[in-house]
């Protein structure tokens, strides 16, 4: 049987992908064979990264991959677990002075993205500029690979006793959709804040930067359309492993707290409306929530491992791709690359929008915050309201880039099994 903290693969479907990317724009073009050789040397820093999908025991394991991952000069995307990905669930782009990299987001998250994707900057910019930098920070191949990275985040901990919390929310079915479910257009507009000016603005409406975009999403939707009476219903991405004490395992246990917006919540307020949300995002990060899931998810394990393989490649992926949520926000706390710093123009971190219709993925360098704002149809329109509502507030904003979200998709699992 499965272990409960292992991915879940069978999630990742043609229909529902679920992958993840982080890109850096750098202030010079991409050298691709610098790119190959370094991709390549961190196989033994990050080994769990080099993985193919392999079916057995009514399940699907990541195991080695002898092939290497590709690095490819496009930003044309590919699909994971198939043969010009070479079977591997990640791989490489680059395209003038961005290198991107993608992977299964059943494997890992954001926290366990950015620490391999900062090593891979560190061999690449020592081998591309020649200069030395301090490596205080960074995994990088010869070291030793700690057992808290890669075992069991929870074995110092009783996740059997766990009690249900006492703060439980239900879930809001019937929320406000901006995407009412005809268009399939996924879009990426990359919006860039001064680190400094928001973070005055969190300080002085005892706010967060999740919990101020929270809020001015939700004022967005409601001056994008006024007359609609639906709760607007939106997630603030988690950690349950960091939340547990365990920042350095790069499993995936990331989850979500949820805001709801009623109609009749004014939100004129900022200040209150700040600290509302943060009050809802602190009920639910405690952590007897985070052990409360954990022992949840054991549970769900179980009764999975009960369950054919074919069964669990449909129904319960097509679930996990149903949209449950208006928006998301998401904010890896990286707010440096250190010495790597000044030859990073950018950095953004991408998802597919299958359970949500719009999404901000936040990060910093560089005193900015990068803002990927993530949506699953083609029209400005709620764009153009949410960044007038930055304005109106008085916060600045750059949109840098416009373009289709072109993440790597997934092949279907079985079809491999099936050779």
């Amino acid at each position: 049987m499965k272990e409960f903290f292992e991915p879940m693969l069978f999630l990742s479907t043609p229909d529902h992908p679920n992958t993840m990317g982080a890109i850096a724009v750098l202030k010079e073009a991409v050298d691709g064979e610098i790119l190959r050789d370094v991709v390549e040397d961190l196989r033994l820093r990050f080994p769990y990264f080099y993985v193919q999908a392999v079916v057995r025991e009514n399940d699907i394991f990541p195991e080695p991959n002898a092939l290497p991952m590709t690095v490819r000069n496009t930003w044309v995307p590919i699909k994971l677990n198939s043969e010009k990905s070479n079977y591997h669930l990640a791989a490489w782009k680059y395209e003038g002075n961005r290198m991107a990299f993608e992977i299964s987001h059943y494997l890992t998250d954001g926290a366990g993205v950015l620490p391999y994707v900062k090593s891979a900057l560190y061999l690449y910019l020592s081998r591309k500029t020649g200069q030395t930098f301090d490596p205080s920070g960074f995994r990088l191949p010869g070291d030793i690979i700690p057992e808290s990275e890669i075992g069991n985040p929870f074995a110092d901990l009783n996740i059997d006793a766990a009690e249900e919390p006492l703060y439980t929310r239900e879930t809001v079915k019937d929320f406000y959709r901006l995407n009412k479910g005809t268009e399939h257009d996924a879009r990426t507009f990359c919006i860039k804040l001064s680190e400094a000016q928001l973070m005055q603005y969190c300080r002085d409406l005892d706010g967060s930067p999740n919990a101020f975009l929270a809020v001015i999403l939700a004022r967005a939707i409601r001056h994008y359309d006024p007359a609609s009476e639906k709760t607007i219903s939106a997630t603030v991405a988690i950690d349950h492993k960091a939340i547990l004490g365990n920042h350095d395992n790069y499993r995936l246990f990331a989850n979500v707290v949820e805001l709801d917006f009623p109609r009749d919540r004014n939100l004129d307020d900022l200040m209150k409306s700040c600290t509302g949300a943060r009050g809802q995002m602190l009920l639910q990060t405690q952590p007897e929530n985070s052990l409360w899931a954990m022992k949840q998810r054991k549970a769900l394990y179980a009764k999975l491992d009960q369950v054919p393989l074919d069964v669990k490649t449909g129904m319960m992926a097509q679930a996990a791709g149903a949209t449950r949520w208006t928006f998301s926000i998401s904010y890896v706390n990286n707010r440096t690359f250190g010495p790597l710093d000044p030859y990073i123009e950018e950095l953004y971190l991408l998802t597919h929008p299958d359970v949500i219709d719009v999404g901000c993925e936040i990060t910093c360098i560089n005193h900015n915050f990068f803002v990927a704002f993530i949506q699953s149809f083609s029209s400005e329109e709620f764009l153009n309201v949410f960044l007038d509502e930055l304005k109106s507030v008085g916060l600045n904003y750059e949109v840098i880039r416009k373009e289709p979200l072109r993440l790597c998709g997934m092949e279907a699992y079985m079809s491999r099994a099936e050779l």
